[in-house]
């Protein structure tokens, strides 16, 4: 009788339990009582494998389960066990979602209209809206402000989910129905009135106070469940917390917690820097401009378009920007000195370090989005106007400059202004006319009727822009500047530098100790916003101007007021 032909099945088909099951011997009795339970999975698929259809439906020749591994991989087997130890870790599992009890989140109604897409930011909490806060939003939707889109955006979703297939207002809404994965918590809307004993001496009437007893009435009825009122409103907060109720701020806007932690866009390297590097620096000359390359521990810490510098007693200073970062190896180039008179930018010289990395920026064609913050007198107008007319006038890089800013006022509202568009916004660029005089008095060689033409030539090539008439637009090799951008939102901000089209550089200037915008902080400010987003991106960069150059009464009033 000639031998069964190998088996056609490798052994990664058998299941788990074949590996662990016992040898069997030659005789045929042995291996009937050592065989599986007939009922069992691994008997089943023994059995297949023990069926030899060509010999007429009899039973074959059982085999060992070891015998089921053909030559070549049973010499694999070695190799294969090598390859494993040697191959890489298999990646980090997702985080888990938490396990704890999920809280009930009841929603201000200044939360619906700050951020409309607050509802699926909650992650796996639950939400709760009042009947109040529904007749809030509905009295806030009409207008072309930025506070009655964001209400009319935040009905919509409501509608979507109230819409969904398969919704029940009694028993929540599902968050993630409309397409936000993110969010698993459920909607709640108030179908019933609430018992709540709140203080006599708070009005019924009022809409904050009938929201405290809808959050009071539900941790009541929910006890031991956590019931937490969110609200941009402080008095609001103050006032919950003076019930006894649980209260936080909105906090998914902000992108920094604490202002200190902010981008600032340059690095001192530390005084043993040249010790603990020294040895592995490489350096080269371009022209004028020395590069290092620079491996070690200060790498990870380092971004692209950062600049770093070193300054010590006794040792050459250094002021570089980080041009390239590939793995732990960083390329640092040099600056060019615009503190020098020969590199005066429209006749104005830097006059710290922070001024000359934000020159170095700005005349820097590669780079097509600037932020510079720093306080009142550091600079940050004239920089921006002198790099802009040289490269407008001179260069010949961009066609114009176009400026605009935010209409928030610092007092009460002097009410509508007449004129054109430009007349309008005239009022507001006092800092343009103000930098643009001091610019005009940079030519001291041209005489009287020299530098009239140059204001005239100047303010021809000078735009102002209002910002209420951006959506739409692309601006083609333009200088835009924006200015007192702190007081934008993030929304507002994305619809600005979305504007941008080929050849357009955009400079973004603030003061984040200045922001006169209901509901912004310092740390949910556009401009905050945009430092964070594009730090590291390599056409883009950042400084913080730390020191006053404006006068010594203003640098002294910036300190102790």
């Amino acid at each position: 009788m000639p031998l069964p032909p190998a088996p056609t099945r490798r052994a990664a088909l058998l299941p788990p339990e074949a590996y662990d099951a016992p040898a069997r011997s030659s005789h045929k009795a042995a291996r009937k009582s050592e065989a599986p339970a007939a009922d069992s999975p691994l008997a089943d698929r023994l059995n297949a494998l023990d069926f030899d259809p060509r010999s007429g439906g009899g039973e074959r020749e059982p085999s060992h389960p070891v015998a089921l591994f053909d030559e070549a991989s049973v010499q694999e087997k070695p190799q294969a066990r090598r390859r494993a130890a040697l191959a890489p870790e298999p990646a980090p599992r997702k985080k888990a979602k938490p396990t704890g009890p999920a809280k009930l989140f009841v929603l201000d109604t200044n939360v619906l209209m700050h951020d409309p897409m607050c509802l699926f930011r909650f992650e796996e909490h639950d939400i709760f809206l009042p009947m109040v806060v529904l007749e809030e939003l509905d009295g806030h939707k009409k207008g072309a402000t930025e506070v009655a889109r964001n209400a009319r955006q935040a009905s919509r979703s409501l509608d979507a989910l109230a819409g969904a297939q398969g919704a029940d207002i009694s028993a929540g809404l599902k968050l993630s129905s409309t397409g936000h994965g993110e969010a698993g918590g459920c909607l709640f809307f108030q179908t019933q009135a609430l018992a709540n004993q709140l203080p006599p001496s708070l009005p019924q009437g009022k809409a904050d106070n009938q929201i405290l007893g809808v959050v009071q009435g539900l941790r009541e009825q929910y006890a031991p469940r956590e019931v937490v009122l969110v609200s941009k409103d402080i008095n609001m907060r103050v006032k919950a917390r003076a019930l006894g109720l649980a209260t936080e701020d909105y906090r998914n806007d902000k992108t920094l917690d604490d202002l200190e932690l902010m981008y600032s866009g340059a690095l001192a390297l530390p005084p043993d820097f040249w010790a603990r590097h020294g040895k592995t620096v490489e350096s080269w000359q371009s022209g004028q401009t020395t590069y290092y390359r620079v491996t070690g521990p200060i790498v990870p810490s380092l971004m692209i378009n950062q600049f770093v510098y070193f300054e010590a007693p006794g040792e050459p200073s250094l002021y570089a920007r980080v041009t390239e970062i590939r793995n732990r190896t960083a390329v640092l180039r040099t600056l060019k000195d615009y503190g020098h008179l020969k590199n005066a930018v429209w006749g104005v010289t830097t006059r710290n370090r922070e001024q000359n990395f934000a020159m170095n920026l700005l005349m820097d064609p590669e780079v097509d989005f600037v932020t510079l913050t720093g306080t009142a007198g550091t600079g940050k107008t004239l920089m921006a106007l002198a790099a802009g007319l040289t490269q407008v006038l001179d260069d010949r890089r961009y066609t114009e400059i176009i400026m605009t800013r935010a209409t928030v006022s610092m007092g009460e509202d002097i009410g509508f202004l007449p004129g054109t568009e430009e007349e309008k916004m005239g009022p507001w660029m006092g800092a343009l006319d103000d930098n643009l005089e001091v610019l005009g008095k940079t030519d001291t060689g041209a005489g009287e009727w020299g530098r009239a033409a140059t204001n005239e030539l100047i303010r021809s090539r000078i735009k102002i822009k209002s910002m209420n008439f951006m959506r739409g637009r692309t601006f083609l090799n333009k200088w835009l500047i924006i200015d007192e951008a702190q007081n934008l939102t993030p929304k507002q901000m994305k619809t600005l530098i979305t504007r941008a089209g080929p050849g357009t550089k955009i400079i973004c200037m603030g003061n984040l100790a200045q922001i006169d915008t209901p509901y912004l902080t310092e740390g949910s400010s556009g401009l905050t916003f945009v430092v964070d987003k594009f730090k590291g991106w390599p056409h883009s960069g950042h400084i913080t101007l730390a020191r006053g150059e404006r006068s010594r009464l203003a640098d002294f009033a910036s300190e102790v007021l």
